[in-house]
């Protein structure tokens, strides 16, 4: 299982480096070619959200985000590192797989999210939030 790593400071223009390595790597990984636009996306979305959340909260820590390239998954955690940061309003430590329940501007993001990828997970921690997005991967 291949892992790959970035870490970037909080500012728009590193979203898009984020989106083409998860592209790179989830083509490396055997995603088919017509899902990796849906891997650019919703990478990009939950860049996007972790970045806004960071200015808005603490700028000096960097977005985190992990590429697992496993045996028939490809998988995409994005971490950040606002407290209290609860996508579901609810407190902290929560995992929250009901999109259903998530209302509100910011969370408009988790639904896109969970429109493009294939599994997502979404989980309040007490130092922040992790989104983990899923999609189906073949190797020769």
């Amino acid at each position: 299982m291949a892992t790959v790593e970035l870490t970037f400071s909080p500012l728009p223009v590193h979203v898009r480096t984020a989106r083409l390595v998860a592209t790179a790597v989830a083509r490396r990984g055997g995603v088919e070619e017509a899902l990796l636009d849906e891997v650019r996306l919703a990478v990009g979305e939950a860049c996007s959200r972790a970045v806004e959340a960071h200015q808005q909260q603490c700028p000096a820590e960097p977005v985190r985000v992990e590429l697992r390239d496993g045996a028939d998954r490809f998988e995409v955690m994005v971490s950040d590192r606002v407290p209290n940061d609860d996508p579901a309003g609810e407190g902290a430590t929560q995992v929250s797989s009901d999109l259903a329940e998530l209302n509100g501007d910011l969370n408009l993001g988790f639904a896109v999210i969970a429109g493009l990828a294939d599994d997502v997970d979404i989980a309040s921690t007490p130092s922040g939030v992790e989104i983990t997005m899923s999609w189906p991967a073949k190797k020769d």
